[in-house]
């Protein structure tokens, strides 16, 4: 075990001694080996890291002197703030809790407040956490001690715990400085549900290190700890308390201002076409954490280096060992080349004859107007998904209102709600209104609410979460509502995005004497985040149900799923268009006339699935008739539809459209009915 220093100004001295030494190195070599006086050293110091304002000319003597003593092996990360994008409020919080205790430590001396001990990053994979605690110690200039938490499991006993205590170890002989901790729910699980024994040690070695670096054992020097994980929940609670991890910062997904911030700086460096849009850009990605943004420029970088390759070689004639002629094919997209009558086997000699053929680099003239342009961004969002959609959590649908027949006062009802706002909140800020909390469709099964929810979120080009509430239900305590906070968390990771709930009265049942605790606890959790207690950050909500009565009046009250509205069974105009969505890519016979199947009597009370269910029997029909008598034709007939009648019907009774009636009248929602539908178009 290494032996700690003696006292506070020779440890301090040998970590200036370690951080002047580039410095010393910079300034000789610009006086081409030179004399240079204290002063030069002084105020070249001084302008160039803040965390020397301080410093004695003095202590700066005995430094320089120390200098040739100083150990080499510490290392400043050279990442900086500016490298960081979109994320100003964590760099400010961060910069309160770290820089002023290690740039001003006597402060806290004198007024006798202890400095935070550790802070914890978390957010999704991606977000930026390594880099900003590498930004942060690479701006103060402090030594910087950075671990990977699984590199410290260790297979032989006592060895993960060793490797613990020397990290701290020699941190104390380099205080003041910070320890990054990557990964630390790695090493850090609830000792209760460990698995192994070797785990729970790791975790109580890591809180005895912890409580070792006190404020005065420390002889007020102090030792900062980061964290960061993207699994806060699954640390040990220990750790998560005052004297250990003071302080949690949450670093979410971006949105689009913090996008467009993020793009400006990664493309700093980049050639980028005079035109290029950010703000379009930023639109077009959410989702998109640091990382995938990253990515994404990476890609459309290649794509422009591509299609650069081609416009250089465009028309221009190659020529094989058999003197056979190939040219080389420019794509319109610019992403792809291709030969013509060339083999597969002669596609490499190909291009590197062009290669031959261009030997020397391009001139200043021929590079000037090379650039990346926003087409190629627009081709690499193809090729780059988010990290949340490739964990399968939240997708855009392929649903459009054109695969929606019918139901026009809905539709209008949502693009109000929801599309609108997402596509001009600029407008209704003006007005001073918001958009609606959540949104309720209700009726009978099988009218198009699933259809219409998916619509709304590609009208709206946002991400689409579909959860079906008994799929959040778990027999383990705590776990069903565990599962409404993932689904939310998810949502914000991926907004602008719609929740859509089927089925919602399976999940948030009326809550009275007869109700389990667990369902009470459910329902809770809901309301709690439907609320806005967390911020739902452009999350919205739509749920749908055919049972309005059986869920919880909690959760029609404004602020939550305030706007109801009934998806009632269509009428016969609205069958014909719903007919005529149905059948695009059927083909019917002359004698078929969807108007008269539309307003034949046994299609009363028909759903929009009941619709489908009768295309589908006459398709199958008018598909064994083909099958029989071996005829290539292949159409449906007016005498398939016949045929199918015979075998669907209403899937909605009487009964059941009386209760729905009675409903719409109870719950005074908006009246769908046909007469307002009628007047409005």
């Amino acid at each position: 075990m290494t032996k700690r220093p003696p006292n506070k100004r020779n440890r301090l001295s040998d970590d200036i001694d370690s951080r002047l030494i580039p410095y010393i190195q910079q300034i000789q070599q610009e006086n081409k080996g030179g004399a240079v006086s204290v002063h030069t050293i002084f105020q070249y110091v001084q302008n160039v890291d803040f965390s020397f304002k301080r410093m004695k000319k003095a202590q700066l003597e005995r430094s320089i002197d120390r200098g040739k003593e100083a150990r080499n092996d510490l290392s400043l990360p050279s990442a900086r703030l500016s490298d960081l994008g979109g994320v100003d409020a964590c760099i400010e919080e961060v910069l309160e809790l770290i820089a002023m205790p290690l740039a001003y430590p006597e402060i806290y001396l004198h007024t006798g407040v202890q400095p935070p001990r550790g802070i914890l990053l978390h957010g999704p994979p991606g977000c930026g956490k390594t880099l900003l605690a590498n930004a942060i110690a690479g701006e103060l200039g402090v030594p910087f001690i950075s671990i990977s938490a699984p590199s410290v499991v260790s297979g032989m006993s006592g060895e993960s715990e060793k490797k613990i205590r020397e990290m701290f170890e020699e941190a104390k002989e380099k205080a003041p400085c910070l320890i990054f901790i990557d990964e630390i729910d790695a090493i850090t699980p609830k000792r209760e549900t460990a698995q192994r024994e070797m785990e729970r040690r790791i975790v109580a070695q890591l809180l005895t290190c912890m409580d070792d670096l006190s404020w005065d054992k420390m002889n007020y020097q102090p030792i900062l700890i980061i964290g960061a994980t993207n699994r806060p929940d699954s640390l040990d609670p220990a750790l998560r308390r005052a004297g250990r991890f003071d302080r949690e910062i949450s670093m979410g997904v971006p949105d689009e201002q913090a996008r467009e911030k993020i793009l400006r700086v990664i493309s700093s460096k980049l050639r980028l076409s005079g035109d290029f849009d950010y703000k379009a850009l930023a639109k077009l990605t959410p989702g998109y954490v640091g990382a995938d943004l990253n990515a994404l420029t990476t890609a459309a970088g290649v794509i422009a280096v591509k299609r650069i390759f081609t416009n250089l070689g465009k028309n221009h004639k190659f020529s094989t060992d058999n003197d056979e002629s190939i040219e080389m094919q420019i794509d319109n997209s610019g992403s792809s080349i291709s030969f013509e009558n060339q083999s597969p086997t002669n596609k490499l000699k190909s291009i590197s004859d062009f290669f031959r053929n261009h030997p020397d680099p391009l001139t200043a003239e021929e590079l000037e107007p090379l650039s990346i342009t926003n087409e190629d961004f627009l081709q690499a969002l193809s090729k780059v998904q988010p990290s949340s959609k490739r964990e399968g959590f939240a997708t855009v649908p392929d649903v459009t209102w054109a695969d929606v027949g019918a139901l026009e006062f809905v539709r209008d009802e949502l693009r109000m709600a929801i599309v609108e706002p997402i596509k001009h909140p600029e407008l209704f800020s003006r007005v001073g209104i918001t958009a609606p909390a959540g949104v309720l469709l209700w009726g009978p099964p099988g009218c198009g609410k699933t259809l219409l929810a998916k619509a709304v979120a590609n009208e709206s080009h946002i991400n689409f979460i579909s959860v079906k509430g008994p799929e959040l239900l778990n027999k383990y305590v705590g776990e069903s509502e565990r599962g409404v906070r993932q689904v939310f968390a998810r949502a914000r990771a991926s907004s602008p995005c719609v929740i859509f709930f089927d089925e919602l009265d399976a999940l948030c049942t009326r809550r009275d004497d007869s109700q389990s605790e667990a369902s009470a606890r459910v329902v809770n959790t809901l309301l709690t985040e439907l609320d806005g207690l967390e911020n739902r950050k452009q999350v919205y909500v739509i749920a749908a149900t055919n049972r309005p009565d059986m869920i919880d009046s909690a959760m029609m009250r404004p602020g939550r799923l305030d706007k109801l509205l009934y998806v009632e069974l269509p009428t016969s105009s609205e069958r014909y268009e719903i007919l005529k969505t149905l059948t695009k890519r059927t083909p019917l016979g002359n004698d078929v006339s969807l108007i008269k199947i539309a307003e034949d009597e046994r299609c009363t009370d028909f759903s929009g699935a009941d619709l489908a269910s009768l295309i589908r029997e006459a398709a199958v029909s008018a598909l064994r008739t083909t099958l029989y008598l071996k005829n290539n034709e292949l159409f449906v007939n007016a005498s398939h539809f016949e045929m199918a009648f015979n075998k669907v019907s209403s899937s909605v009774l009487k009964s059941d459209k009386k209760r729905y009636d009675s409903l719409k009248i109870k719950l005074g929602c908006a009246a769908i009915d046909n007469n307002i539908t009628g007047k409005l178009n």
